[in-house]
């Protein structure tokens, strides 16, 4: 039993490392279209031996038998996000197509639907699918301000950063941790960061306009992210009223 569960494992940690290969090769194609310079290259290649090394470890620490269709999906999505990340770097040196860059983006952020549909129609929903795909939708929000950035100012880059500052505030206060209730309106949110900074991006519209879409990206965000603290800020308060009470009742029992 212990041989087939390791067999079993390699076969999981396989997955990820075709998904580097299949990172690579799409570096390659870029490279090779339009002459990608080292900035390009070495974020492109960051991004890709990071999500091998973090994915692995998951999945390791996860024991998953199987890797999955819908986790297939988002390590596609991945692959892309890497992409993006790429283009984005060598456009501080060079002028990388816009219309490669939105066309990386926009199916990225499609297929974003997608990995989630997969997951439940197979009936393989796990805790590491989850997420890993919010990792990837994450990171591809942050690489998508820092891009938007360049064009209307550094105050772009909180959409991006928003999500990280609330990990690192849940290490300071534990109660930042506790399950949020299901919301379309949170899902509805999030899903509208990317497509409103891709339109940003592409520069499509005035430029008045495009910093218009990308406040209303960032208020929507805020007060998303506002209203989860403050129902998980009221909701310690209300579970730690009782167990206050339970201590002073010990206390004078005692």
């Amino acid at each position: 039993m212990a041989l087939n569960n390791s067999y079993d494992a390699r076969l999981v940690q396989q997955e990820t490392a075709v998904g580097a290969g299949l990172q690579i090769l799409l570096l390659a194609l870029i490279g090779t279209a339009i002459g990608m310079g080292p900035a390009g290259w070495l974020s492109g290649l960051a991004f890709a031996i990071a999500t091998w090394a973090v994915l692995s470890r998951a999945l390791h620490r996860s024991r998953l038998r199987s890797f999955g269709a819908a986790n297939r999906v988002t390590l596609g999505r991945a692959c892309l996000v890497g992409g993006v990340t790429a283009l984005v770097a060598d456009s501080f040196q060079d002028s990388p197509p816009v219309s490669l860059f939105v066309g990386l983006t926009a199916v990225a952020l499609i297929l974003d639907g997608v990995d989630g549909k997969v997951a439940r129609r197979t009936g393989t929903s796990t805790a590491l699918g989850a997420r890993f795909d919010m990792e990837v939708d994450a990171f591809l929000i942050l690489v998508l301000s820092v891009y938007v950035s360049m064009a209307m100012g550094p105050w772009v880059l909180l959409i991006g950063a928003m999500r990280y500052v609330f990990v690192a505030a849940a290490r300071v206060w534990p109660w930042l941790t506790a399950p949020l209730p299901p919301s379309t309106a949170r899902k509805t949110v999030a899903a509208l960061q990317g497509v409103l900074l891709l339109l940003a991006g592409a520069a499509l519209l005035p430029h008045a306009v495009n910093v218009g879409v990308v406040a209303l990206a960032l208020g929507l965000l805020v007060w998303s992210f506002g209203r989860d603290v403050l129902w998980l800020w009221r909701t310690s308060r209300t579970q730690a009223a009782p167990a206050a009470g339970r201590e002073v009742r010990e206390l004078v029992a005692g």
